[in-house]
């Protein structure tokens, strides 16, 4: 039987995830203002975002491993402060290996805050997982979306060191977290892990299938990621490069795309509760390839546009991919949240630093030229099994079983 959905809770981590994530969002909306003032190529500015996104990528999947087997209530508090820590040195570095050094610790703060929080979000959903998990999203990718807002009207006219005024944002995540971690102390599951080599309890495929799947899925991240790369880093460069807008411009347009893909999160996690994960999968990969097929093409006002579809459709697909992978392996979802996080982040790092290297060498237009067709790898979602189905079978199966022992 399902329990309540602790909703007090999933407001609260939602509401320092976008605490988190408005913070994380203000280096890539600085990347304009950073290539003037130092002097940066694209590869450079890729380079950024590679260090932030490799920190929080190779470090997730172990945390939240660890934590699989040693839960730690209060560990939401210290991926916080790394990343308060990481703020107040981009807004006091003088030196491209400053803004490196505060990059990977931002990105420190979110290996250590993200698994963790995903699973808070999984223990506090009542068994509605894919609610909560969008819920959890969304308020991520809103902070996303108010970054470069705060970028373009607090950092861009004060100068780098007005990032240090965000820093009481991190001060006030840490003290909401501090009570997210008493609730967790309360409600934290003592499960033991499983024997090593056996598949994990309550597995519904057998280990090959599970893999197999688990591999599809990492494929579509890759293209989900990459293209949102392209997007998120270079998205400013491109607009004011081929249209000739402002910064300020440019950074409403990202703001505009960031806002759709905050809208598009809360989409699919409900929506694969109801309809099944694959269907949100199917539709949220393979569905926005018309839009950015279309997108190299278009003017300033149709590109606008375009955006919007593309963020909505694309943003959700994450919390089904998340929540479905957690369903392959119900034993390990510190893991499976730290290896999902991880390979968002990075992918769109590599994505990011290989992207800018095209852009050096080509243009920036040919990026979008070449990402566009990336959505096509949605095909691969056909080869998915579907649990929904596989768990129907298996009950009937029970029943069955179960009416033939009462028969005997």
């Amino acid at each position: 039987m399902q329990t309540p959905a602790a909703f007090s809770v999933l407001a609260a981590i939602s509401f320092c995830h976008l605490l988190n994530d408005t913070m994380q969002a203000l280096l890539p909306a600085m990347y304009p203002m950073l290539k003037t003032g130092y002097g940066l190529d694209f590869v450079q500015i890729g380079l950024l975002t590679l260090t932030f996104q490799l920190t929080a990528s190779l470090l997730q999947p172990l945390i939240g491993l660890y934590t699989d087997h040693h839960p730690k209530p209060y560990s939401l508090m210290t991926g916080m402060g790394f990343t308060l820590a990481g703020l107040l040195l981009l807004a006091g570095a003088r030196s491209y290996t400053g803004l490196l050094v505060s990059a990977g610790l931002v990105g420190l703060g979110s290996a250590v805050f993200h698994p963790e929080s995903s699973r808070v979000a999984r223990m506090a959903s009542g068994g509605r997982h894919g609610l909560a998990q969008s819920l959890f999203q969304v308020g991520g990718n809103t902070g996303s979306a108010i970054g470069p807002l705060a970028a373009a009207f607090v950092v861009l006219p004060r100068g780098q060191s007005s990032v240090a005024w965000f820093s009481g944002a991190a001060v006030l995540a840490i003290v909401i977290l501090w009570k997210v971690g008493d609730w967790y102390r309360r409600h934290r599951p003592l499960g033991v892990a499983a024997r090593p080599g056996a598949a994990p309890a309550g597995s519904p495929l057998p280990p090959a299938k599970v893999r197999a799947a688990l591999a599809i899925l990492i494929a579509l991240i890759f293209s989900k990621y990459f293209y949102m790369a392209s997007l998120t880093s270079y998205y400013t460069f491109y607009l004011i490069d081929r249209f000739g807008v402002s910064v300020q411009s440019a950074q409403l347009h990202l703001f505009v795309f960031l806002g759709a893909v905050a809208a598009g999160t809360i989409i699919g996690g409900p929506v694969g509760d109801r309809f099944g994960r694959k269907y949100v999968i199917w539709g949220s990969i393979l569905g926005v390839l018309p839009f950015t097929l279309a997108l190299p093409y278009m003017n300033l006002f149709w590109t606008g546009v375009l955006s919007v579809p593309i963020g909505v459709i694309l943003a959700s697909a994450f919390s089904a991919i998340l929540v479905y992978a957690q369903e392959l392996l119900p034993g390990k979802v510190g893991m499976i949240s730290g290896l999902f996080f991880g390979l968002a982040f990075g992918i769109a790092g590599i994505g990011a630093a290989a992207l800018g290297w095209l852009a050096d060498a080509t243009s920036i237009e040919l990026v979008y030229r070449v990402c566009s067709y990336l959505p096509a790898l949605g095909l691969l979602t056909a080869f998915l099994p579907d649990l929904e189905s596989d768990r129907r079978i298996r009950r009937d199966d029970r029943e069955v079983g179960a009416d033939a022992v009462t028969v005997g």
